[in-house]
């Protein structure tokens, strides 16, 4: 006989509480076990408490147990005993015996049983490059094991088992739970086929005995679009909790061993258990972050990882290529081991004829069938999915909540530890006023026993209270955390008020406390709590941009729409390359969806329908599209669903936005902060008092200019301009006269504007830039020359500054990483605008070769520095003494080539005309809005990397060269050529691979022997040869040809230097061998 036939056929349980209170129980988990969990799958079930003509109590019993879902009424009996169970509680209802009725601070007992937990949702406090840091260090040191997940696209599905419940996040009894009840059960088809009938009453009795409860990802096509509409519907196994006492989560290699004991799908799993690895996969997730879909994510990650545990179902098949992101956690230091022994002794297994064991509806037909109303859907799924898997339907038809259930509880007196924790969490979110909710339902009343039975969700409404309970647990660490999709089934006994039976079991409940608190004191201490969840930005474009989006696109028009999603990419940190082609997708997705739908726009859960086929149509136009929005050349079938019946009074027609238009601003009412992210020595404070004495049209209509020198503030510059500004009318222009040279500096100035209802208009030195910074090396040269001829500068910074040449070489590098592309983009879409300064002339001789040795020089010593001693003066550590002798080296180059700057530069008087034509051009509104502003900062996403070199010592090399060799000088004197880095490409991610690419992570800094031993040249470009020679970490470059591109014509790109040998064959290159030179190179990922 089943065993949950046993628990059915019971018969009468009236007695047996009294025999507990008897003769008792010789410790807590006896007591416990005996009294409730033998039971409690009878309490749990559908069968209501009935009263016997004989004044006994029993359970209901039926030839079928099943209770239609959607006719929503309770028997009579049933309905008058919840009615006398809840007056009991309220003290209404007289003890037998008693004149009057219990008392809850005496006679009335609880005892609560976890039915269903997830993951408690942790937030870090620290920001995510720290917490990486962090599990690199704690995988280094031993003491735990990276371990990474795919994030499966669906809703969360919780399972106890037939009777204890199947559970949502927040709800149980409704749709998401029949679907998730029927996946699960056509999952036992489809892997035990002719057994699966079996299986399922196994399955059900054992988690249900064991208090097992199974969390899932419910990945389905009729539940909502995620990033993709699955190609098939499924369930993954994302945690096991043991429920008995505390809950215990399964770690990943258990999980692993209990799901292929029942054939239950898992994930794809990769550890991660030396710095090297675990480097290696941050560094492969900073390649693939803007561009990973599942098959490539999946591939790297087999290559990196020291121990790949692939799911029983494919993402790539059972989902498609749109991956939401990876789920990355410090485990045990044992679970590599672990895990291997779990995938030797538990191979996965396939069912060769579960084909014709499968319902003969799938889930989507049966949805579309049942579209009427969701009682039938729930009705005709749990009928399709057999009585062996839910044979208990007494969740989908209660009714209503009783909240007042929960202070009742709260007053009893607790049975068990577990209780007694319960009631302390659910007091302590009471009393701060935590914003959860309590919903609790009615499940069933035993009269002769006096016992009532409610089932209680912990529903929090916002995410900040888990981090302020995070909190709380860090003051009181005897806290049970505070959970996600939490359940709670609990009973109030009314005992009997004889003083000495109170005192009786008041000893018993004490006793059991104590040996309760012993166990669970008893537990070893968890690994450090460290996870970081990591997204792919093919998945954001869809439900964040696209989806999240059209609300606001419909509602508030294509401006605001645009307002949002560049600031969701500058939360991202998306780079400056991607948000430019995401602007242009989304200002085309714009378009269409507007013409489309003039009303209120599609439906949220079904807006792949129309965003799939736009997708595909945008990523067929190029290459770079395709990567973009992650199309791999097959589209998921998009199955019609039937279109919702929407209320014509609902739509609300608006005229088609227009979209793609520049806009232009307002000034009336609005004032103006002019600030400067640039160098010393760009000439900003000369700008600025020139402005102040002739503003022109800056002044028209009655407005006021002002100007804050940051050299003569004491104490903090932007708090006190904030002040300034406050204290002035709104109209008010302000100059700002600080360098402001990074995000931090303009999310404040930002700040400022929004406050004091202005615009913040950035004034930069106008410059070519490098490859990784906006400032050319002559731009910076330039500066250095201007801060040296200073006298009496009040920010002390000037001829006699022994540290000027430090100073200006610290600013510089505080704008590296970025490119003059990506800095002025990132000006333009935080602020709208950006005024240009010139600075030097269009037409001028190349940079001094002497000029070009100093800056590089201090460069390279800056680096040496900043590795060794951080923020450190130059005065100070082991360098000062290079230091001295390269700012007077520097201070005799410049002054040497005063003519040369003063020739190259462009007259000032010319410059501020320049640069107050354009701010009155803004004021007048004739310069159109770049951008709503919005935070928007860099993110450095890793393309390649490569062994960078000194740039000093290759522009020597080339100088010796041009000397020794007349076809190099003739060469170099028609072209101008500034070398402003230089490195050999190790690997690069779209031509060797991204693993290829994130090898090199542990390795960043190394430095490694280069031999330059040949210059090949064309017409449209040149690179020097290079050997890597033979170093201890086995560096080596993965390009067939190792070089250094020194330059390329314009329209020309630098990869085109890997054909200078092929272009040599075909004579239209040349080469020119000479000695050998060695230089030091360090590995950076760039």
């Amino acid at each position: 006989m089943d065993p949950r036939e046993t628990g059915r056929k019971g018969g009468s349980r009236g007695h047996r509480w009294k025999h507990e209170l008897d003769y008792g129980y010789s410790n807590e988990t006896e007591m416990r076990e005996s009294s409730w969990n033998s039971q409690e799958k009878q309490v749990a079930s559908r069968n209501r408490w009935v009263a016997r003509q004989d004044g006994s109590s029993t359970v209901s019993t039926h030839e079928n147990p099943r209770r239609d879902p959607v006719d929503g009424k309770a028997s009579s009996a049933a309905s008058t005993y919840e009615k006398r169970g809840t007056d009991l509680l309220d003290g209404k209802v007289q003890s037998e015996g008693s004149e009057a009725g219990p008392s809850l601070e005496r006679g009335t007992f609880a005892q609560a049983r976890l039915r269903a937990t997830f993951y408690p949702k942790f937030e870090n406090e620290k920001s995510d490059l720290e917490i990486r840091t962090r599990m690199i260090e704690v995988v280094q040191s031993g003491m735990g094991v990276l371990e990474v997940t795919l994030k499966h696209s669906g809703s969360l599905f919780m399972y106890s088992g037939d009777h204890a419940g199947a559970f949502a996040k927040n709800s149980y009894g409704n749709l998401y739970t029949a679907v998730g009840v029927f996946v699960l059960g056509t999952t036992f088809r489809e892997a035990w086929g002719s057994q699966a009938s079996q299986k399922q009453r196994e399955f059900n009795d054992y988690i249900e005995r064991c208090h097992i409860c199974v969390s899932m990802e419910l990945v389905t096509a009729v539940l909502g679009d995620h990033g993709q509409r699955p190609l098939h519907d499924y369930v993954v196994v994302t945690a096991v909790t043991d429920l008995n006492g505390k809950p215990r989560f399964f770690s990943t290699p258990e999980l692993i061993a209990f799901c292929r004991q029942w054939r239950l799908p898992t994930n794809h799993v990769w550890l991660f258990s030396t710095r090297k690895s675990a480097t290696s996969f941050f560094t492969a997730y900073d390649a693939l972050c803007e561009e990973g879909i599942a098959t490539e994510v999946s591939r790297t990650l087999d290559e990196v990882s020291d121990v790949s545990a692939p799911g029983s179902k494919s993402h790539t098949v059972v989902q498609g290529e749109i991956l939401e992101g990876l789920v990355a956690r410090i485990v045990s230091p044992e679970s590599a081991e672990r895990m291997k022994k779990v995938l030797q002794d538990y191979p996965l297994q396939v069912c060769m004829d579960s084909e014709k064991y499968l319902p003969q509806k799938g889930l989507r037909e049966i949805y579309a069938q049942h579209m009427a109303s969701e009682e039938e859907q729930v009705k005709a799924l749990l009928n399709a999915v057999g009585s062996d898997m839910c044979s208990d339907w007494s969740d989908w038809g209660l009714e209503g909540t009783n909240n007042s259930l929960l202070y009742k509880f709260l007053k009893a007196t607790p049975l068990d530890l577990m209780t007694k924790k319960f009631q302390e969490m659910l007091n302590l979110l009471l009393n701060r006023n935590m914003k959860v909710r309590y919903p609790c339902r009615y499940k069933g009343f035993d009269a002769k026993e006096r016992k009532t039975h409610f089932r209680m969700t912990v529903h929090v409404l916002d995410d900040y209270v888990f981090r302020k309970y995070q909190i709380e647990m860090k003051r009181n660490p005897d806290l049970w955390p505070l959970y996600r999709g939490f359940f709670v089934d609990v009973y109030i006994m009314h005992g009997d008020r004889r003083p000495e039976s109170v005192v009786s079991l008041t000893d018993r409940i004490s006793e059991s406390l104590q040996i309760s608190h012993e166990r669970d004191n008893g537990s070893a201490d968890e690994v450090e709590n460290l996870m970081v969840k990591l997204k792919f930005l093919p998945y954001k474009i869809r439900t964040f941009l696209i989806r999240n989006g059209l609300s606001t696109l419909f509602d508030n028009g294509f401006p605001a729409y645009r307002k949002y999603y560049l600031k969701q990419m500058g939360i991202w940190k998306t780079s400056f390359e991607k948000q430019q082609q995401l602007d242009w997708l989304l200002t085309e997705w714009a378009q269409y969806i507007t013409s489309k739908y003039r009303g209120r726009g599609p439906n949220n859960h079904t807006y792949l329908s129309e965003a799939e086929p736009f997708l595909e149509q945008f990523a067929k136009r190029s290459t770079q599209n395709k990567r973009l929005v992650g199309y791999t050349g097959s589209v998921t079938a998009t199955e019609s669903l039937k279109e919702e019946v929407i209320e014509s009074s609902a739509l609300s027609v608006q005229e088609s936005l227009t979209v793609a238009k520049q806009e232009k601003i307002d000034m009336k009412g609005k004032g103006m902060v002019i600030f400067f992210p640039a160098i010393p020595g760009c000439g900003k404070s000369a700008v600025c008092k020139e402005l102040l004495n002739d503003p022109g049209e800056l002044v028209a209509n009655g407005r006021s200019i002002h100007s804050l020198m940051g050299d003569l503030v004491k104490g903090k510059y932007w708090p006190l301009l904030a002040k300034e500004r406050q204290k002035r009318p709104k109209e008010t222009i302000t100059l700002a006269d600080k360098n402001a040279p990074n995000v931090e500096v303009w999310d404040t100035v930002r700040d400022i504007c929004n406050d004091t209802s202005a615009i913040g208009v950035p004034v930069v030195p106008d410059s070519p830039g490098t490859e990784l910074n906006p400032f050319a090396l002559d731009a910076l040269a330039l500066f250095m020359y201007r801060v040296i001829q200073r006298q009496n500068h009040p920010g002390n910074l000037d001829k006699e500054s022994p540290n000027a040449g430090y100073v200006l070489l610290m600013f510089y590098n505080l704008y590296s990483r970025k490119n003059r592309k990506e800095f002025e983009g990132a000006l333009r879409q935080q602020f709208g605008f950006l005024v240009k300064l010139p600075i030097l002339k269009p037409e001028r001789p190349p940079l001094p070769s002497a000029i070009q040795d100093v800056l590089s020089e201090g460069l390279d010593l800056f680096g040496s520095h900043s590795r060794k001693h951080g923020k450190l003066d130059s005065s100070k550590g082991s360098l000062s003494q290079k230091w001295s002798i390269w700012e007077k080296n520097l201070r005799q180059v410049l002054n040497r080539n005063a003519v040369y700057f003063n020739d190259i530069q462009t007259p000032f008087k010319e410059a501020f005309e320049s640069v107050r034509q354009q701010l009155i051009a803004i004021l007048k509104g004739e310069v159109p809005i770049n951008s709503a502003g919005e935070e928007v900062r860099s993110f450095n996403n890793i393309t390649y990397a490569a062994l960078t070199l000194p740039v000093n010592e290759v522009t020597q090399t080339l100088q010796h060269l041009a000397a020794t060799n007349i076809d190099i000088e003739n060469y170099f004197c028609d072209r101008m050529v500034i070398l402003n880095s230089a490195h050999v490409t190790l690997a690069h991610k779209h031509a060797h691979g991204v693993a290829a690419v994130a090898k090199f992570g542990d390795l960043r800094g190394v430095e490694v022997p280069v031999m330059l031993t040949a210059f090949l040249f064309s017409a449209k470009l040149c690179a020097l040869e290079a050997r890597i020679m033979e170093n201890e970490k086995g560096i080596y470059s993965r390009n067939p040809w190792p070089h250094v591109t020194v330059w390329t014509a314009k329209g020309t790109r630098p990869k085109e230097s890997n054909f200078l040998p092929q272009m040599l064959q075909s004579g239209h290159a040349w080469r020119v061998d000479f000695a050998p030179v060695v230089l030091s190179g360090v590995v950076e990922l760039l």
